[in-house]
């Protein structure tokens, strides 16, 4: 009898936008292979796909979450785990009234970056001497804690974000699956808030003192952070919002930050690789960038964006390259 693969989920960021691009990705691969997302041996999220990762382990199914990122009903399961939740609230409207750091907090900044050069990456690096959002998290934290008490789920759910102050990532319920410091952990709407707080739009999110803004400051993906061996996984698959496939998507002038994000990927891919695990990227094709947009927070776009990517990577998945590829999900 073949063993259960053991598979990693990655879910990236990439504002609202990147929150429906998940949906269509996750639907569709369910949806094509029998999968069930839910199952993942570790969920890694960032950003908005700390979002989608919460939803994940608080028990969505992915045809609940394409629905709900289409505006449409719910199965009765899904109306029952969003009940505390309530309907959709998009992000309040972008305003740029961020509050100036003091002197005092950019030098010691600078200075500890000075000291550890080497620690973060170095845009990471420069987050500490960024305005500071004004804009609160807390229709996040209320919005995940109706999905969670203060209490984790039993499967690993990870959650990136950076600490604003010298720019190292943490990621929030490393900790407990290593059987350590779980009591130091934060209520997983804490840190999804943290992971969220773009910085210059969101406030830093406060966690037992230490400030944390947006994971995806740090990577818009960190799927490295499933380089350890120990956790015995054989397939990481990672859905992207922020980047792009295909030759003649990266090579559009308005697509530099997707190459970017790209890059990224394929750099943390090859440690996932080195270190035995097999990686599947889902990423937006050209056609999927021009339905997403510029705008990441724009709600509006959210059930077309969803419905792409749904189709887009249904159209992936019966290709025959990626149904080799994806057979070791039936184990």
């Amino acid at each position: 009898m073949t063993a259960t693969p053991r598979v990693g989920l990655v879910l990236g960021a990439g504002g609202v936008a990147g929150g429906a691009f998940h949906a269509g990705v996750l639907a569709a691969l369910h949806e094509a292979t029998g999968w069930d997302p839910r199952h993942a041996g570790v969920l890694v999220g960032t950003s908005a796909g700390s979002i989608a990762a919460a939803s994940l382990r608080a028990g969505l199914s992915c045809a609940d979450m394409l629905a709900r990122a289409q505006d449409l009903p719910l199965s009765a399961e899904g109306r029952a785990i969003m009940q505390a939740v309530g309907p959709y609230r998009g992000p309040p409207p972008l305003r740029v009234a961020p509050r100036r750091r003091s002197a005092a907090q950019l030098a010691a900044t600078v200075g500890r970056a000075a000291a550890r050069p080497f620690a973060a990456p170095p845009w990471a690096l420069l987050t500490g001497l960024l305005p500071e959002g004004s804009v609160s998290t807390d229709m996040i934290v209320q919005g995940v804690g109706g999905l969670f008490t203060d209490a984790w789920p039993t499967e690993p759910l990870w959650i990136c974000a950076v600490r604003q102050d010298d720019g190292r990532r943490v990621v929030f319920g490393q900790e407990r699956s290593a059987g350590e410091g779980a009591e130091q952990c934060p209520p997983v709407a804490e840190a999804v808030a943290a992971s969220c707080a773009i910085p210059g739009f969101f406030a830093p999110v406060s966690i037992a003192g230490t400030a944390y803004v947006d994971g995806g400051v740090h990577s818009p993906t960190n799927a490295d952070v499933l380089t350890d061996p120990s956790l015995g996984l054989d397939l990481v698959l990672v859905s992207s919002p922020m980047s792009i496939s295909g030759t003649a998507g990266r090579l559009a002038p308005s697509n530099a930050v997707r190459r970017w994000s790209s890059m990224l990927l394929s750099a943390e891919a090859v440690r996932l690789r080195r270190r035995g695990a097999h990686v599947m990227a889902f990423q937006p094709t050209a056609a999927d960038a021009q339905v997403m947009g510029s705008n990441a927070m724009d709600p509006s776009r959210r059930a077309a964006i969803a419905r792409q990517a749904y189709e887009s990577t249904l159209r992936r998945l019966a290709r025959a390259d990626t149904q080799v590829r994806l057979a070791r999900l039936a184990g």
